[in-house]
């Protein structure tokens, strides 16, 4: 009879559990105001309500009223949106989305332990889809005083859908507070205030929990050891009870506050577990200290020790966790942290009345003359007017090097400048910075889910349910087949699996890794746009590379005019039906035809023929320029010796590595261009470590296949797929996808934008062309091919990372609940305490963090870009900067010596390598080797020969040269 009753209340108590954390949850519809929908969210243990309905068609505003504080419901999460917004203790946040398509929206809380639902009704079209754009805005807290605005797509569809679409929208996720870089460090600054008041609040409760859990937990668990060492008053229950009083309601007030009120919210989670575990042991030793009498005589035995030591364990684990995540979010901060606070703005530049001012950098406006010192950094992004120097870009690019500027090169805000002044005009500010831009894509990143998280939120979403309903039978089959005292025993075991199962570290086993991982790509210049992106790189089989412009420099010359006598008027003739084109080739030819003394004239008619050519009219004459295809499309004759000689002599020129383009005026071809790309420097050692990693690579392009495979050959790259047209390019992407083959692909060109959006990883290089960069997941921008290698290295190690805090999760989760359900007690007699279960869930899912965290070491290959990115993110010393400033000096005379060696190599061979070696000296100043005929300057003191690379380096060696002689 008593199993009976046992399994038939075990039974009804399941389906309880089940009907109320698995039935249905009834939708609330949002309220009309006219031209917007409005639902207010409470945020307090859970969302109130948790369940939106709205229509399509209107534009949603979403007010969260967050009532508490804490970690996990710090940020709200729309993953399918890209948006990661950050919630304020104790204050109203408002979040303004488009008008969205039908269908669900899931949100969820930045730990993914709190989810919601926002429902979209009806078929209708968003009301602004025509126009492809909608306003969504983040209100910063109620206490602030503006709103901003920034895009998205009118209609979200799937994202896997949305690459070309959705790019300017996550260009305005710089900032859930904020459309500029200061805003979004106030932002910063506000969830660290918050965080380390958190913080402050954990440790005084731990020390409380500490302070008043120590006595009980020595009465009852050190008593049998060291019995004349405890003071006897400790095993009066009634003094454990007062002890455990302040530890169970105000050291656990967070724990049970949270798990209590997201139960109420049928969305139980950690903190639920523990507060109904430690409830129940603290219920059942109150009555065991009051009333013993109602507990049979060998269940007596209070447990309260558990329930302090239980409490305190997970106060500390909450600590170390938050400390832990406070580092997550680095690369953001530091990202942001680049922009300087003031800009020197030229007043009246270039007359008689000139001033500079400096003013808060968020003063500036587009148009700006700013003046650039030495040492200083670039407080917006521009275009330089005068000036030369060099530009340390690592903290955009990821590369060391420093890149030479001069008048007309653009310049990024927060990179560094070097020895030289510059003056150079504001061109793009706030939300449209690059390094605002850098911000909101890895922020969207990092608000994305991958595909491999589905399964844990699957997981999650039924977990702590389970756990109560395994937690019941195991107090059931305790009490039927358990020895006596068969309900300590049950009681034990089911408070064990209770506090012991953590749905926590299965919550943010992957958030963690991808916010670290897309936060380390962003400091080495790669940035990723997705948490999918970020996962599908790890798998990649077969990369395709664009040649022109991601293999090649893209800024390719003119190297050959046939017929070599060709004059001016004629060369300026096919110039001026060239240069309406954007195409690389054709300006090649223009800024050859520059050179000359004829002028260029006004092309009338332009048509661009894609991968074939351009036809236009210049005055009287019909200019057509292109490869043979377009010869033949345009009835251009090619027969004849002297048409017939030019097209032998350009085939000579294609196996050379060359473009040949031909030229026709009024019907008659008169003239044959070679046209050559340099191969980039880094193209071959990229494609050998891409080939080391298992990855197929091919080549493809619209060039010839002589031109093509020329140069292939000199990067390495066997597969050549040439004469493709732009559309083909996708075709081609296609067909390397059969049998389920990840493909990825690289280009930077307009023409490459369908190919792009086919592969499975599009990946842009960061100096091409917007289209490119919009229909990519992943940009690059230092425009290196080595970028790539980055990238899918640091995929795999996301990936790596991510399933060993999955493989920890479920497999602590496996074998922790059984056994704190007591498996192993009729084989040892083993029962596991209470309080090893709630350490061993306190420490759960701080193995996670702490495992996520190794991300944030250097790794192999970018342990070089990881270190210079550190570093130079974190100058905030006179005495730093001037050391930085010694160190830019001396990359650039690595350069000049670079470029000196490289000159002596091609005009005086092997022989002079050798003879240069014998006779270089070290430049005091900068340490580089330098020889002595190509110094920049020589000095000779006490008969001491010294040679320079830089004029810069003499100087400072006459300012002190005993500095540099006493050695």
């Amino acid at each position: 009879m008593t199993t009976a009753i046992a399994v038939i209340i075990a039974a009804v108590l399941t389906a309880v559990v089940a009907l109320y954390f698995f039935a249905p949850k009834k939708a609330q519809e949002a309220s009309d105001e006219g031209d917007v929908q409005l639902a207010r969210i409470e945020v307090k243990g859970g969302y109130a309500p948790s369940h939106i309905a709205v229509q399509s068609g209107k534009p949603i505003r979403l007010v969260f009223d967050r009532k508490e504080a804490g970690e996990c419901s710090s940020h709200v999460v729309f993953s399918d949106l890209g948006i990661d917004q950050a919630l304020p203790a104790y204050e109203t946040t408002t979040l303004e989305l488009p008008a969205l398509a039908a269908g669900e929206y899931p949100f969820a809380c930045g730990m993914n332990m709190l989810h919601g639902m926002l429902e979209v009704r009806g078929g209708e079209k968003p009301s602004n889809a025509e126009s492809g754009e909608s306003a969504v805005s983040f209100a910063v807290p109620q206490h602030a005083e503006h709103e901003v605005s920034r895009t998205i797509g009118g209609e979200v569809p799937d994202m896997h859908q949305r690459r070309a679409a959705d790019w300017r929208g996550d260009q305005g996720a710089d900032d859930a507070e904020g459309d500029s870089a200061n805003e979004t460090t106030q932002s910063a600054g506000l969830n660290d205030d918050s965080r380390a008041q958190e913080i402050h609040d954990l440790w005084i409760r731990l020390i409380v929990g500490i302070i008043f859990t120590v006595p009980v937990f020595a009465a009852a668990m050190l008593h049998p050891f060291l019995g004349h060492m405890i003071p006897s008053f400790l095993m009066n229950p009634w003094v454990q009870l007062v002890l455990t009083l302040p530890v169970m309601f105000y050291s656990g007030w967070p724990v049970h506050r949270t798990g209590w009120l997201a139960m109420a919210h049928r969305s139980a989670e950690m903190n639920s577990l523990v507060a109904l575990g430690t409830a129940t042991s603290f219920i059942y030793s109150v009555v065991v200290t009051v009333a013993p009498a109602v507990v049979p005589a060998g269940s007596r035995e209070p447990y309260f020790e558990a329930v302090g030591t239980i409490i305190t364990l997970m106060i500390l684990g909450q600590l170390l966790e938050t400390k832990a995540r406070a580092g997550t979010g680095d690369a953001i901060k530091r990202l942001i942290s680049l922009q300087p606070a003031t800009a020197h703005i030229v007043h009246n530049p270039d007359s008689e009345n000139e001033q500079i001012e400096e003013i808060p950098v968020e003063k500036v406006q587009a148009g700006d003359v700013i003046l650039i010192r030495p040492g200083e950094k670039f407080p917006v992004d521009g275009s330089v007017l005068s000036g030369e120097t060099s530009v340390d870009e690592s903290m955009i690019t990821g590369e060391s090097m420093p890149v030479h500027k001069s008048k007309g090169d653009d310049v990024i805000g927060a990179t560094m400048n070097a020895h030289g002044s510059l003056r150079y005009r504001a061109t793009k500010l706030g939300k449209d910075s690059v390094l605002s831009h850098i911000v909101g894509l890895v922020r969207s990143a990092q608000a994305s889910k991958a595909p491999i998280q589905r399964l844990a939120d699957r997981i999650a979403q039924y977990f702590v349910p389970a756990v109560m309903i395994i937690a019941i039978w195991t107090f059931a089959i305790w009490w039927i087949f358990g020895p006596a005292p068969q309900a300590v025993h049950g009681l034990v075991a089911a408070v064990s699996v209770l506090v012991i199962a953590c749905p926590c570290a299965l919550g943010i086993a992957t958030p963690l890794s991808v916010t670290i991982g897309t936060g380390k790509g962003a400091q080495a210049g790669v940035l990723i746009r997705s948490a999918a992106a970020l996962e599908s790189l790890h798998g990649l089989k077969v990369l395709v590379l664009d040649k022109t412009g991601t293999i090649t420099e893209g800024k390719p010359t003119v190297t050959d005019i046939l017929p070599k006598d060709l004059d001016d008027q004629t060369l300026a003739l096919i110039a001026s039906a060239e240069q309406n084109s954007e195409h690389p080739l054709a300006q090649a030819i223009v800024e050859r035809a520059q050179q000359s003394s004829a002028s260029l004239h006004k092309a009338e008619r332009f048509t661009a023929v894609a991968g074939q050519g351009i036809v236009a009219e210049v005055g009287d004459h019909r200019v057509v320029v292109g490869n043979a295809t377009m010869l033949k499309h345009q009835h251009i004759p090619v027969e004849g010796t002297n048409a017939e000689d030019l097209l032998k002599q350009s085939r000579k020129l294609a196996a050379e590595g060359k473009t040949p383009v031909a030229a026709a005026i009024d019907g008659t071809l008169v003239a044959v261009m070679a046209i050559a790309d340099a191969v980039k420097e880094d193209s071959k050692s990229a494609v050998s470590e891409l080939k080391q990693r298992g990855i197929d690579i091919y080549m493809i392009t619209g060039d010839g296949r002589n031109t093509a495979e020329s140069i292939a050959r000199q990067v390495g790259i066997e597969h050549v797929i040439a004469e493709v047209l732009p559309e083909g390019k996708a075709a081609k992407i296609k067909e390397l996808q059969r049998n389920n083959t990840v493909v990825g692909m690289v280009g930077d060109g307009i023409n490459d934008a369908p190919a792009l959006a086919q592969a499975n990883i599009g990946i842009a290089i960061g100096t091409g062309t917007d289209i490119a960069i919009e229909s990519s997941d992943v940009t690059l921008m230092s425009g290196k091919l080595t970028g790539v290698v980055t990238a899918i290295d640091l995929s795999r190690a996301t990936m790596r990372n991510i399933r060993e805090n999955l493989a920890f999760a479920f497999g602590y989760n496996t074998l922790g609940i059984p056994i704190g359900a007591g498996v192993l007690f009729p084989f040892t007699g083993l029962l596991l305490n209470p309080m090893i279960a709630g350490a061993a869930m306190a420490f759960s899912s701080l193995s996670v963090v702490i495992n996520a965290n190794r991300l944030r070491s250097p790794h192999g290959k970018d342990r070089d870009v990881h270190t210079a990115t550190e570093r130079r993110s974190s100058l905030d010393t006179s005495e730093e900067t001037a050391t930085y400033m010694a160190d830019i000096h001396m990359a650039d005379a690595r350069i000049a010596d670079t470029h000196m060696a490289d000159n002596r190599t091609r005009s005086k061979g092997d022989s002079a390598m050798v003879a240069t070696a014998e006779s270089t000296v070290q430049d005091p100043v900068c340490g580089m080797n330098v020889n002595i005929q190509d110094a920049a300057a020589t000095r000779t003191v006490d008969g001491k020969q010294y040679a320079f690379c830089s004029d810069h380096c003499a100087v400072e060696f006459d300012n002190n040269p005993e500095r540099y002689t006493k050695a």
